[in-house]
């Protein structure tokens, strides 16, 4: 699979992967992210991964993107490595309601049942792709064909932090209070970003997700934990 590298001004570079949104695409972003980071690169001040395409941002006074090219075309050059152990996360979701105000609309869009919705949603792993938009904010590739649903002509202009949305052919999981024109389907409990937190991002790319249905009952107890996290475990 071929790559492009391209230079955004003069603190970082772009390693672009194609044009499709692709796990197999997406998997080479992020080792690549990952062989950057173990590479340790004097110079290199952050990484963000997308669906496609990896930025590098550095510090044009500590080395010159000639020779951070050099270095990425190096990794680049490497053999892909055995895929990294991959944390599933069990991400309970509390569907419809005051929570999912767009649950039934999108049912009877598609002429399904709410449950049906929340069946299909509920019932596959859904990779991380990214992180964007907003601090934490996790976009997740493999939606249902069946539930792909165009964003909303109004966005609101306040959706909690937590919101389970479709947007598309995409679902995601609202990390902060902001507007959104994404159809609101469930709301999680669990905080996906807290500045104070060690890690302040719950998710990262490569991650994947299974939303558990739990009632209104089941996420107040959890939302009233302030430490409250969800369980995750390692696939090999």
């Amino acid at each position: 699979m071929s790559c492009r590298i391209a230079p955004i001004a003069d603190h970082a570079v772009y390693i672009d992967f194609g044009e499709v949104i692709d796990a197999a695409v997406n998997q080479r972003v992020t080792a690549l992210a990952k062989r950057v980071a173990d590479a340790r690169i004097d110079g290199v001040t952050g990484l963000i991964p997308t669906y496609r395409a990896l930025t590098v941002a550095y510090d044009c006074t500590r080395i010159r993107q000639s020779r951070l090219r050099e270095h990425l075309e190096r990794l680049l050059a490497e053999p892909d490595a055995a895929a990294d152990p991959v944390r599933i996360w069990q991400l309970p979701v509390a569907y419809g309601g005051d929570h999912g105000i767009d649950l039934q609309w999108l049912a009877d869009h598609h002429q399904l049942d709410p449950q049906d919705v929340i069946g299909l949603h509920s019932a596959v792993s859904y990779r991380v792709y990214m992180i964007g938009f907003m601090p934490g904010f996790a976009y997740l590739g493999g939606l249902d064909e069946r539930l792909h649903t165009s964003r909303r002509e109004s966005p609101r202009l306040k959706t909690p932090a937590g919101t389970v949305s479709i947007g598309g052919m995409q679902t995601a999981v609202a990390s902060v209070e902001a507007p959104s024109g994404w159809n609101l389907i469930g709301r999680t409990p669990a905080r996906s970003f807290v500045a104070s937190r060690e890690e302040p991002f719950l998710f990262r790319a490569g991650d994947e997700i299974r939303f558990v249905p739990i009632d209104s009952d089941e996420f107040d107890a959890l939302a009233a934990q302030p430490d409250y996290l969800p369980q995750w475990t390692w696939r090999a």
